[in-house]
């Protein structure tokens, strides 16, 4: 073999190991691509998406999509033609996977974040359109969580809304910090709850302390806040969505259930963003993705959450995009759509 042949031959392989490494080996970035949407008041294997009872509901005519955002998952990993691939195509974007997925939290942590932060987006956007509606709700405190292995663990759980602390009304997080510290670590106390809302449960949960040098009593438990209503209010989404940012999307299904006359008035409308339970509408990520996703759903109709508006640049739609920065917007926009307003005369970014 000569040196020219040897040097060729020694080029080739290098080339091809290079290009099997550039395949084969993963690279810090994820992508973002548009996902699926879903009709919140349509149906998901013959059952409702969101079903209410407990309280009068009216016909709704028209559909109302919560958008996604297809993103690499957490137990995957993006090869660097993967990630120049999403970074030229449109509608996509590549983002530090640290950004995304912090370092040192493992795929089951992810996953059960996002599942917790779509519960709480439900319960709260639930709470949201009760207020918007005009139907009572009473904030109490609640069981914001129960330590494994704790004094309280299998015997209080997260949801529960505390009435009482032996005998002692729980009106603040301090009345129910002092209820336990007054008492010596290894003393019974009776907390009197409201599970699922409604039913009234005696819960006796002994106290103890944090270590060997501790003498403060505690339960294992943390306080927030709850809410008490009537209605039920329960969501299939038939699929493993997670995340806060179907919050807007989950408040405007359900108060269009709740409320005489249909919101929607037949019309295909979209949108995203979270919510908290005083309808106050947050950003999200993904906008660009999600409008794409929407469009190419069909809807003509797009609600922006007002924080997100500087993240449009560079957008071309065919929808209307209809800035919110609230409940109580997203549905004056809607009834205005209505009363024949133009989609170009209402609040955009």
């Amino acid at each position: 073999m000569t040196r020219q042949t040897w040097t060729a031959f020694t080029a080739a392989v290098a080339f091809i190991a290079a290009a099997v490494l550039m395949v084969v080996i993963p690279v810090p970035f994820v992508s973002w691509s548009p996902g699926t949407v879903q009709d919140t008041l349509g149906q998901v294997q013959g059952q409702p998406v969101i079903r209410v009872s407990g309280i009068q509901t009216f016909p709704t005519r028209g559909r109302l999509d919560l958008t996604t955002v297809s993103e690499t998952r957490p137990d995957s990993r993006l090869t660097l033609p993967e990630a120049l691939l999403s970074y030229f195509l449109p509608h996509r974007d590549v983002l530090p996977r640290a950004a995304i997925y912090p370092p040192g939290v493992s795929a089951d942590q992810v996953r059960t974040e996002q599942t917790e932060n779509m519960e709480t987006s439900q319960s709260d956007a639930v709470v949201a359109a009760l207020r918007q509606a005009g139907q009572p709700v009473t904030e109490r405190l609640a069981v914001s969580s129960v330590t494994v292995g704790g004094p309280a663990y299998r015997k209080l759980q997260p949801g529960d809304l505390l009435l009482s602390v032996d005998g002692a009304r729980a009106t603040t997080a301090e009345d129910v910090q002092q209820a336990i510290r007054s008492r010596k670590a290894g003393s019974t106390l009776t907390f009197v709850v409201l599970r699922d809302r409604s039913r009234r449960v005696s819960v006796r949960v002994t106290s103890e302390t944090t270590g060997p040098n501790s003498i403060t009593p505690v339960v294992g438990i943390g306080i927030g806040v709850g809410y008490q209503y009537a209605p039920d209010i329960s969501f299939d989404l038939g699929e493993d969505i997670g995340g806060p940012s179907a919050g807007l999307v989950f408040s405007l299904a359900i108060y269009d259930k709740i409320t005489p006359g249909a919101l929607l008035a037949g019309r295909h409308v979209a949108g995203t963003g979270t919510i908290d339970a005083s309808g106050q509408v947050g950003p999200i990520g993904g906008i660009q993705e999600k409008i794409a996703g929407a469009q190419d759903a069909g809807a003509t109709v797009f609600l922006v959450p007002a924080p997100n508006c500087g993240d449009l640049d560079g957008v071309s739609t065919s929808m209307s995009l209809v800035k919110v920065g609230t409940l109580a917007e997203a549905v004056s926009a809607l009834q205005s759509l209505d009363a024949g307003t133009a989609p170009a005369k209402l609040p955009r970014c």
